[in-house]
């Protein structure tokens, strides 16, 4: 089977990439489950119900966050409500919303997805590496074809939870830097890794945001408010092969495709 992962999506244009060239890319790779980072889709920052409907009518079946998923105030309300909409697993609790999910797909075969926060230069949340155990337990005893969204920023973080998770998950997939890595490859236990799988969004931008605004903050240190950057997009996201009966990942392929 194969899955897709689309990277971090900000923004209209973002959407619009996604919404253009995922049909495509489905058919392309035969693709059985569409994973998509949509914490930046609200013009940069936070995800809106409406928009997140959007990207369901354009073949998004699970989405992922990290810590702009509250930049929204009403989308708070929301989240508790949609279990394809996941927030970091290692919330404290309390926290609205879910850190996983368990897919049934037409053929029968169920995914697992589960969305976990790093620690290093990120939020003070409860500690990935240790949150993450339970919740694979739970979740193996449904399906043993198991995806990580793993949000963070420190590339050492990152790798490391990888090979934490080496020969327990199908997929560690890296998000939050939004810049795609080339260091993709499957680890020695049959995990699927990238430290960071890159940004769906605009080309000429910092991240995402507006070129010009954030050279600014860089030359002055005052605070401003930034806007989702402008013009061609940038697709990228990675397809993961998986052995159903296994678990195990035979093939990750990163993708980058420009639109228009």
């Amino acid at each position: 089977m194969r899955i897709l992962f689309i990277g971090d999506i900000v923004g209209k244009n973002g959407r619009g990439a996604v919404k253009a060239l995922l049909p495509n890319l489905s058919d392309k790779y035969k693709i059985d489950l569409v994973i998509a980072n949509g914490e930046n889709i609200a013009g940069g920052f936070g995800l809106t119900e409406e928009l997140v409907r959007d990207l369901y009518k354009a073949g998004v079946q699970v989405i992922t966050t990290g810590n702009h998923v509250w930049d929204k105030k009403d989308f708070v309300n929301y989240i508790g409500k949609d279990n394809r909409v996941l927030r970091p697993l290692n919330y404290p609790p309390g926290a609205p919303g879910y850190g996983s999910i368990v897919y049934p797909l037409p053929s029968g075969l169920k995914v697992a997805v589960l969305n976990l926060s790093g620690r290093v230069f990120m939020n003070a949340l409860d500690c990935p590496f240790r949150t993450v155990l339970p919740e694979l337990d739970r979740v193996s005893r449904e399906t043993n074809i198991i995806i990580v969204d793993f949000h963070a920023e420190a590339t050492s973080e990152k790798i490391a939870f990888g090979y934490y998770l080496d020969g327990r998950v199908s997929a560690v997939i890296g998000t939050h830097t939004h810049v795609q890595t080339a260091d993709e490859k499957i680890l020695s236990n049959g995990t699927a890794y990238i430290t960071d799988v890159g940004m769906t969004g605009p080309v000429y931008s910092v991240i995402g945001m507006d070129v010009s605004q954030i050279i600014q903050r860089f030359l002055t240190a005052m605070p401003a408010r930034f806007e989702a950057g402008h013009g061609d997009a940038l697709l990228c996201a990675v397809v993961v092969e998986i052995n159903a009966e296994t678990g195990r990942a035979s093939a990750i392929q990163r993708v980058q495709l420009s639109f228009p």
